[in-house]
C-alpha cells in the first residue's frame, strides 16, 4: 500500500491534472486560499477582541462562549449554512458554497486566537505594567508598547493552533462542490481508490507541517529575543559549558596533586 501511495504521489498527471480533473497544484492553491481567508478574518476579529478583554479585564466570558462554539460539528454546520445560503445564489457562481465554508472555518479559528491573545495580555507581569504607567504612559500606550510585545508568544501560539486546525478541517470544502486537498480524500473514499485517499491525507499533513514551520519562523523574527528568552537560554548554555570546563580543570588539578 505504501508503494502504491508513493506511486500515486509521483505520478506527474496527478500534479498537472487532466482535462476532466484538477491536479494537486490547483487543489493545493484552493486549499491554501480557503485557509488563508478564514485565518485572516478570524485574526481581524479575535486579536482586537482578545487585546481589549485582556487589557480591561472585562468580558472574559466571551472567551468561554467562543470555546463552546468549537464543539459544534463542522460538517453539520456546513450543511446547515449551505441549505440556508446557497439558494440565494444562482448561475455558475460557487459563492453559495464558498461563503458557508469560510464561515465554518472562521468560527473554528476564532477561539484559539482569542484565547491566546487574551491569555497573553492577561499574563503580562503586573510589575512591568505598573512600571509603564509610572513612566507616564497612557492605557493605549501600555497596551501597544508593553502588553502586546510581551503577549506575542501566546498570540502566535493561538494563531499556529488555529492554522493547523484550519488546514485539517478545510478538507470539508470537498464535502460540498468545492475543491481543495480534501477532494482527493473524498473522491478516493467514494471510488475505493485508497492510494489517492491516503495520498490526499499525506498532502494535508505535509501542508500543515510546512505552514507551522513558516509561522514559527515569522514568530522568531517578530518576537523580541528578550521576551522569548533566547538570550537567557544562550547564557545558560554558556554557563553550563563553562561549569563543565571548570570541573574538568579541577579534576586535572586533583589528578596532578595525587600524582
Amino acid at each position: 500500500m505504501i508503494g502504491n501511495v508513493i506511486t500515486w504521489l509521483n505520478d506527474p498527471s496527478h500534479w498537472r491534472g487532466t482535462g476532466t480533473t484538477d491536479g494537486i497544484v490547483t487543489q493545493l492553491e484552493r486549499h491554501i486560499s480557503y485557509v488563508g481567508i478564514a485565518l485572516l478574518i478570524a485574526m481581524l476579529i479575535a486579536v482586537p477582541l482578545g487585546l481589549l478583554i485582556g487589557h480591561t479585564g472585562r468580558g472574559g466570558s466571551a472567551v468561554s462562549v467562543a470555546n463552546a462554539i468549537r464543539s459544534i460539528p463542522s460538517i453539520g454546520l456546513l450543511i446547515l449554512l449551505v441549505v440556508i445560503i446557497s439558494p440565494h445564489f444562482h448561475g455558475r457562481t460557487q459563492a453559495g458554497f464558498i461563503i458557508p465554508t469560510e464561515i465554518v472555518l472562521m468560527l473554528l479559528a476564532v477561539p484559539p486566537i482569542l484565547a491566546g491573545t487574551y491569555a497573553g495580555v492577561e499574563n503580562v507581569d503586573p510589575t512591568v505594567r505598573d512600571a509603564a504607567y509610572g513612566m507616564g504612559m497612557k492605557g493605549g500606550q501600555v497596551l501597544l508598547k508593553v502588553e502586546v510585545p510581551n503577549a506575542l508568544p501566546l498570540i502566535f501560539s493561538g494563531v499556529r493552533s488555529a492554522a493547523l486546525q484550519l488546514i485539517a478541517t478545510a478538507t470539508i470544502a470537498s464535502f460540498v462542490p468545492l475543491g481543495g486537498l480534501g477532494r482527493f480524500i473524498y473522491d478516493g473514499l467514494a471510488q475505493r481508490d485508497f492510494p489517492q485517499m491516503i495520498g490526499g491525507g499525506v498532502l494535508v499533513a505535509a501542508l500543515a507541517l510546512l505552514f507551522d514551520l513558516l509561522l514559527a519562523a515569522i514568530q522568531r523574527v517578530l518576537v523580541s529575543p528578550g521576551v522569548s528568552r533566547r538570550f537567557s537560554k544562550r547564557a545558560d548554555r554558556r554557563r553550563g559549558a563553562a561549569g563543565e570546563a571548570d570541573s574538568r580543570v579541577a579534576a586535572l588539578d586533583e589528578a596532578e596533586v595525587a600524582a
